[in-house]
């Protein structure tokens, strides 16, 4: 039974992630950051070079397509379809929560489709906090076996669990079984949130236990409570319903989360998703302190439209044109060039007494 549901959340989520405004009221506080034209570049974009080495493989550009689906049938389609894209153009991927093939072996196919399409490109692994604390060493392990991932994601999602209708929100344990997983585990651990944000705090708490990859995935792109919400009006569970209209601006904007986050861990490897919706974003989060950038709704609508190759194609070059346009041909040369924080984001920088 409980699987049965969780077969029907997987396709319920896509779908109304596709049709309803599931987006906001936060924003990612990118419209606050500037970085200033050169307008007498002499650098031609062929001379940018975005290449990078990610968990032991080289990919072309500083981006993953973040885990979004699998677990029910029809969605090995979406994620076979990412995952040939991804490989194409040599870009990372993620999987969306094995819980689900995990419970039920049937499942896997869903998952296991994205390395056999995708084989030599970074693939990251998906499990939630609350399945991660009950889950024995084998079963983590199993989700990394799965998909042959080079990295476990293991998701926060306390807000949408609270609004979730079948939502279990309670991490007791985590920590503590952080500590004693980590190292018995085949790969390295990604603390992932899912569009609320991490902050300092939890960043400077997490990588003193060993933790060394964040995907901070902050608020203004994808609400999972609205999300939910729309789940629970459709089985009329008021209570619910209300519940996300109480906590609906809750959470931490991209950008800010970005810089909490490299405040906290300096020398971990960061990235920066959470309504990354233009190139423009994507060099912005990698100024001030991401490492590489992860796209979700964006990539999943236009795999639908039938036009992701061409989007991520465009994404790209688009990012090696902003980048040229600074004077600069890598992006640790575009960390060097001036960046201006305005209005909602500097008061913020201040307020935490941040630095960038």
């Amino acid at each position: 039974m409980v699987l049965g549901k969780n077969f029907q959340r997987k396709l319920e989520h896509i779908d109304i992630v596709l049709k309803e405004d599931v987006e906001g009221p936060l924003t990612t506080f990118f419209e606050y950051v500037f970085i200033p034209h050169h307008a007498s570049s002499e650098i031609y974009v062929d001379d940018v070079n975005l290449r990078m080495k990610f968990l032991d493989k080289i990919i072309e550009a500083p981006i993953i397509i973040s885990g979004m689906t699998g677990g029910a049938s029809g969605t090995e389609r979406i994620n076979e379809l990412l995952a040939s894209i991804a490989e194409e153009l040599r870009i990372a991927i993620g999987v969306g929560s094995e819980r689900a093939a995990i419970e039920d072996s049937s499942l896997e196919y869903t998952f296991r489709v994205v390395r056999k399409v995708a084989k030599t490109i970074p693939v990251i692994a998906n499990i939630g906090a609350a399945e991660f604390v009950r889950y024995d060493v084998r079963s983590i392990e199993r989700a990394i076996e799965i998909v042959e991932a080079d990295a476990l994601a293991i998701h926060l999602n306390l807000p949408q669990e609270y609004t979730q209708p079948e939502g279990k929100a309670s991490f007791k344990g985590f920590k503590e079984k952080l500590v004693r997983v980590k190292d018995y585990l085949s790969v390295p651990i990604i603390i992932k949130e899912v569009g609320f944000g991490l902050s300092y705090e939890v960043a400077k708490e997490l990588n003193a236990l060993g933790i060394e990859y964040f995907d901070v995935a902050g608020a203004g792109g994808t609400n999972w409570v609205k999300v939910e919400s729309f789940r629970a009006v459709r089985r009329g569970d008021n209570v619910k319903v209300m519940i996300a209209q109480n906590i609906l601006e809750w959470g931490i904007p991209t950008a800010a989360s970005i810089i909490e986050v490299r405040n906290a861990a300096p020398s971990a490897f960061i990235i920066g998703s959470g309504g990354i919706r233009s190139a423009y974003d994507a060099i912005k989060a990698l100024r001030i302190g991401a490492d590489m950038i992860g796209i979700a709704r964006p990539a999943l609508r236009m795999l639908i439209e039938g036009k992701l190759k061409d989007y991520m194609s465009a994404f790209i070059l688009s990012m090696k044109a902003l980048i040229a346009m600074t004077n600069s041909r890598s992006i640790s040369e575009l960390r060097l060039k001036p960046v201006i924080v305005t209005g909602l984001l500097k008061e913020w920088i201040e307020g935490r007494r941040l630095r960038i």
